[in-house]
């Protein structure tokens, strides 16, 4: 059994350039930047920043290029998928891409505004609102077992 499959999720470098094939179909080509943090051996924290190649075809390529803006934060889910040309100075290139299957956006930045019923809070909409609680990993405070409800 074989499996081809990308999951990213990271910031849109540029706004989505699309174009429509000859056939008529939609098409839109945008990169993704994703990062990953680790400390390296002397200490310091590292941040290493890959680009993705991301191509969306038909009816996601046209909400890609309507929504999806430079900096926004978007998952996408697809398979990888390379290809390859003669360019104009004779020499093979390659380009690997996400060929994108799936995509869910991100918040948008700045917080955006109540604008949009999918942007209102659950609060707006009439539901009942819970407060999530952050847990942050950095804190060494020690669990209390009278403190856990089970």
């Amino acid at each position: 059994m074989n499996l081809n499959r990308a999951i990213i999720i990271g910031r849109v470098t540029k706004d989505p350039e699309a174009r429509t094939t000859a056939g008529g179909q939609a098409v839109a080509n945008l990169g993704v930047a994703t990062n990953r943090v680790y400390t390296d051996q002397s200490g310091q924290k590292q941040e290493l920043v890959e680009f993705h190649n991301v191509v969306a075809f038909g009816r996601l390529a046209e909400i890609c290029q309507q929504y999806l803006k430079k900096g926004q934060l978007v998952m996408f889910e697809g398979r990888l998928q390379t290809r390859s040309w003669e360019g104009q100075d004779g020499q093979k290139r390659y380009r690997t891409e996400i060929v994108a299957e799936n995509m869910q956006m991100g918040p948008k930045a700045g917080g955006g505004g109540a604008s949009t019923p999918s942007a209102a809070t659950p609060a707006d909409r009439g539901q009942a609102t819970e407060e999530i609680p952050v847990i942050d990993a950095d804190e060494e405070e020690k669990v209390n077992v009278d403190d856990i409800p089970f």
